[in-house]
């Protein structure tokens, strides 16, 4: 995993340096779109498959976004690259690691909330304005529910991790008692 994120690197900083010069929520949007069509399992074997000519694969993927800066010349290029060079697979990596540059950008930052119960309204906005005053930064917030915490959230930005669930709580416990 990590040396998918260290090739998709140098991709990701020279499509950011071209959706600075433009529209660079299109562009995140347009590699976002590419990454899930690029993810899928039949698009990658169709894209190995010696039977359908690299110019096919890029139609393809390009003709399954939506976004309108899929005719920029930019675009084409970035797809015909990956597909020439069979990295079509670092595309959902590409797409991280632009979105890590954009927040940078922005000074903001993704958060995974995760939850023993459903997080939503006026007490997920609370959560998040806490946080945001700890990290000093915009958060934006990804909730997940996870039974097995029991309780209590556990918080993920960047490689920070808060843990104040039950189950961690548990654990410390049982390391405190069994050391």
């Amino acid at each position: 995993m990590a040396e998918l994120a260290t090739i998709a690197r140098p991709y990701a900083e020279a499509l950011f340096a071209v959706a600075e010069t433009g529209d660079v929520a299109g562009w995140s949007s347009l590699v976002a779109e590419l990454a899930q069509v690029a993810a899928l399992p039949d698009v990658l074997s169709l894209a190995s498959s010696p039977k359908v000519s690299h110019a096919q694969v890029v139609d393809l993927l390009l003709s399954a976004v939506k976004s309108p800066l899929k005719e920029s010349a930019e675009a084409k290029n970035l797809v015909q690259m990956l597909v020439l060079n069979h990295r079509l697979e670092l595309l959902p990596a590409i797409h991280a690691q632009f979105e890590t540059l954009k927040n940078a950008k922005d000074g903001a930052a993704d958060a995974l909330i995760v939850s023993a119960f459903p997080i939503e309204g006026a007490q997920l906005n609370d959560l998040v304005a806490s946080l945001e005053q700890k990290f000093k930064r915009k958060l934006k917030p990804t909730v997940e529910v996870d039974k097995s915490l029991i309780g209590g959230v556990r918080i993920t930005v960047g490689d920070e991790v808060l843990d104040s669930s039950v189950r961690a709580r548990l654990a410390s416990m049982q390391a405190a008692l069994t050391a």
